[in-house]
């Protein structure tokens, strides 16, 4: 057998002589032997997708970015209102916090569910601000808050299970359900975008038997904050109805007018049911830093803890040592950003409402806009695409949200006020030419 002990040959369909491993009697040929002048990759194994992979779709964001980047480089200019990202800095302190950590050596493993000093801050932050006794045991930190969406979803759902979610609503929902193998089920937000059409969900929740329910306040794309009443009362049916909760509130602290955060976890007797999902990105001006946490039951948040262990291992320990500074120290920020945020929400809905056939809400939170614009008789992507190619801004259809986002286009704030007013010009040039038809 020469250098060989245990090669075998074995018959190929191509007429070719092949020698293979014993261990690798049993796999396909094709792996192991091309027919005569075929091509290198002419053996290669056809790629199909899993279920669980199969209907996943990017983030709508993602895809305008990259259209207006592309336009951009053949010289067009473009007002970018399609990216939820804001445009302050970092704190000063939260910076030097992880630059400090970098130079004192903290460039290690951490923990897989976070470093004890950072679940601490994270567990005295959510006890003080959702009025409710939060243990260090009960958090696990991500990089980023997605971690807390797609992992809990993973330990509750089984394949088939309901999972009710806002409609339109973040595009991960309806992922991180499908992944599970679990059932999507779209619930209709009320016109205003504040929460759901509560009559619609009271029947989606009885016939549908849910595992989970999502909500998201502030949200988006709307920037609705779903009133203490609705909060109340999704507890009570979670309660009734025996389901678990998740509680998306990345932007709870851009909530305008109101001091008070609107939290499930803070009704009496949800706590044991719920997820609550919380990052830095939005609040902190952190997006980059990839930093979240959940908080939810420890047991639930030790099966969490091993799908980090066995995926991304653990979040950066000077990352970490910068959450910590920016939940400790100074708010001023935080503060001064939303003060900002306010304005800027002013000067966009008032533009957009002064729009014959514009019909936009009041965001009382995040930092989007979420107009109708059905009144035109054309689609939302329709729109979205003309605004890019025609008026040179970048919006997102509202169609990127599910399929009750139709007629309407999502409007992020976050830019500096110069850009705001020049997209808002351009928003208005293009509509005016433009008939209403209904």
């Amino acid at each position: 057998m020469g250098v060989f002990p245990h090669a075998v040959h074995v018959p190929c369909a191509f007429g070719v002589p092949c020698t293979v491993s014993r261990r690798d009697v049993r796999r396909p040929r094709s792996r192991h032997c091309v027919p005569p002048n075929a091509s290198p990759n002419d053996d290669a194994t056809t790629y199909v997708p899993t279920d669980r992979v199969a209907a996943l779709q990017s983030e709508g964001a993602y895809a305008v970015l990259a259209k207006a980047t592309a336009l951009e480089k053949q010289g067009r200019n473009i007002v970018h209102l399609e990216i939820g990202q804001p445009g302050f800095p970092t704190p000063a302190h939260v910076v030097e916090a992880g630059v400090r950590a970098i130079r004192e050596g903290k460039t290690k493993y951490a923990a897989p569910d976070g470093t004890p000093g950072l679940r601490q801050a994270i567990a005295t932050h959510v006890s003080e601000t959702r009025g409710v006794s939060v243990s260090p045991e009960e958090v696990v930190v991500g990089p980023g808050a997605k971690p807390g969406l797609f992992f809990p979803t993973l330990c509750l759902v089984n394949p088939g299970d309901a999972v009710i979610y806002p409609d339109p609503g973040f595009p991960t929902y309806k992922a991180m359900i499908s992944v599970a193998g679990g059932v999507p089920v779209p619930a209709p937000l009320r016109a205003d975008g504040k929460s759901f059409d509560m009559e619609v969900l009271r029947k989606l929740i009885t016939t549908t038997k849910p595992k989970l329910l999502v909500v998201n306040s502030p949200g988006n794309p709307t920037g609705g904050v779903v009133p203490l009443e609705d909060i109340t009362e999704i507890v009570q049916l979670a309660i009734t109805h025996d389901f678990w909760i998740m509680s998306d509130e990345i932007y709870g602290r851009l909530v305008y007018d109101d001091t008070v955060a609107r939290s499930c976890i803070s009704v009496p007797g949800a706590k044991s049911r719920t997820i609550l999902v919380d990052g830095f990105s939005k609040t902190f001006c952190m997006t980059g830093w990839r930093l979240g946490w959940a908080v939810m039951p420890a047991e639930l948040a030790r099966q969490v803890e091993l799908l980090a262990t066995h995926s991304y291992g653990c979040v950066a320990q000077f990352t970490q040592e910068a959450g910590v500074a920016a939940l400790t120290g100074s708010q001023d920020g935080v503060e001064e950003i939303k003060a900002e945020y306010k304005k800027r929400r002013d000067f966009v809905v008032e533009s957009l409402n002064a729009i014959k056939g514009v019909n936009c809400p009041i965001p009382d939170g995040a930092f989007y806009a979420f107009p109708d614009v059905s009144a035109y008789g054309k689609t939302s992507q329709e729109i979205a695409d003309a605004l890019l190619n025609q008026a040179g801004v970048a919006v997102l259809p509202g169609t990127d949200f599910g399929k009750n986002g139709e007629g309407k286009i999502r409007i992020s704030y976050v830019g500096e006020m110069e850009t705001l007013r020049e997209g808002m010009n351009r928003i208005a040039k293009y509509f005016e030419g433009l008939e209403v038809v209904e």
